[in-house]
Formats: C-alpha cells, structure tokens, sequence
C-alpha cells in the first residue's frame, strides 16, 4: 500500500496511539499541531518528527491531515488552517462528516471505536475502525491505511456512527463512572476498590459469551425491595447516589419486563 505523509491536529489519547500505529505502519508523520506545546512536542518527540503551535506553520506538505480533538473546537480550530484540498480526516463518533466539507474539498472519517489512555498500550488489531469519505477514491485510500492497522474494518455512515457512539457512551463511559463511585462509596466505608476487580472483570467477560440481558444479575432484575429499600435507606446521606441507584434499579426492573 502506498505511504503518506499525515499531519495531527491534536495530540491528546486518541492521536498519540493512532499516530503510533501509523508510524509502525511505514506512514511518516510529519507533524504534529496542537495548541499546547507541552503536548504537541511530547507526542513529536514519541515519534521523533516535528511539531506546531502556531497556525502559520502548520505543515503544508501532508497527503492527509487527521483531526483529532474534542468535538467542540473542531470546526474552529481548522477554521484557522489551510489544507489546499489534501484528504482531511476526523476522528471523532459523534461529529458528522460533512462538516469538514468548507475546509476541503476531501474529506472523511477515520472512527475507532475504543477507550484511549496515553498510559496504557492497547492492541489495535482487535479495535473495531469505521470509515466514511465523500468520494471512492478518498475511501479507499482510509479503508486500505484502516486494514493496515485493524483487522475489523466497516464503513458506516454518519447517522449510524452517531448511534453507534451513543451506544459506546452507555458501555465505556457509564459503567466506568459507576465503577469511579463505587470507589468513592468504598472509599468512605474505609474498604480498597480493588476487592471489587473480579467482579468487575468477570462481569466484562459474561457479556462475551451471554447476551447482555441475559447476563444480568441483582436484586433489581427481580426488584427485591427489602434489598432495594435497604440500600436506598444505606445511601441516604448520599443523595446524588442514592438517587442514581433508584434509578438505574427502575431502569433494569423495567428492562425485563419489557417482551423481546
């Protein structure tokens, strides 16, 4: 497969690994932008290449420029650059793809679909990619970089990527925040969260082999109130929780009762 020359705008969790991979890859990134230097120049000096803070020296030399920020200064940021109609490429589940359309006149996305932190390795043959673009030509050349890195690649479309994200949202983000209060809850009864890691670890592995609904365990599957009630009564100087676990127990009591 032919090598580019990619160019990040952005140098948080999602760039730093992808760009990596990349890298590994036999693509040779150029440049990195971002707008804080101690972030840009981290991830420049990872991979040994040059970086940016300033717009008027954003490289001009990049076949494909991968946009990797936080949704709500994307549009702005690039507001503020110049691509000369090179492929651009956003990372992101949410954000549609047309809105790369009045940067340049080739545009895509390069979606995948995991739960980046810079400490930790993860393997991206097992990431899940998903990429559009808004001709042939540009989609192929993001399905073949794509197929480098990942074994599973799909196109999908924006609405359906937007879904998938919420869908993410639920799995990654909710349950790790209920992980970080279970913490906090634990942490103020003086008992270590680490002794709720098997539990955590063997609820993960369940919902491999069982269909989440079938996995599901608790007293509110069956809404036992004495139980319920107990831990409602428990939580009571917590009231944010205590509100949340109300919830959340109507929410699982409701699920099941609903006809598949």
């Amino acid at each position: 497969m032919k090598k580019f020359n990619i160019c990040f705008i952005g140098a948080g969790n999602v760039a730093t690994h992808l760009a990596v991979e990349l890298q590994k890859c036999g693509h040779n990134i150029t440049q990195i932008y971002s707008r804080t230097t101690e972030s840009a120049k981290q991830l420049a000096d990872r991979l040994n290449t040059d970086y940016s803070t300033s717009n008027e020296t954003v490289t001009k030399g990049a076949d494909i420029y991968i946009v990797a920020l936080k949704d709500a200064v994307v549009e702005q940021v690039l507001s503020q650059l110049e691509f000369d109609d090179k492929l651009l490429v956003h990372c992101s589940g949410s954000l549609p793809m047309n809105i790369l359309s009045k940067f340049s006149k080739n545009y895509g996305v390069f979606y995948p679909m995991q739960t980046f932190s810079k400490s930790r390795e993860v393997n991206f043959k097992v990431i899940p990619i998903f990429v559009e673009a808004n001709s042939n030509q540009n989609l192929q050349i993001l399905e073949d970089m794509a197929n480098e890195v990942s074994e599973s690649v799909t196109v999908l479309d924006s609405d359906k990527r937007k879904s998938l994200h919420i869908a993410a949202v639920f799995a990654c983000n909710f349950s790790n925040h209920c992980y970080a209060l279970a913490a906090r809850y634990l942490d103020s009864k003086e008992l270590p969260f680490e002794i709720l890691r098997p539990l955590i670890m063997e609820t993960a592995s369940k919902v491999q082999e069982l269909h989440p609904k079938e996995a599901q365990t608790g007293p509110a599957i069956r809404f036992d109130e004495n139980i319920i009630n107990a831990h409602l009564n428990e939580l009571k100087e917590m009231p944010g929780l205590q509100e949340l676990y109300n919830s959340i127990s109507k929410s699982i009591f409701e699920h099941h009762q609903e006809k598949e």
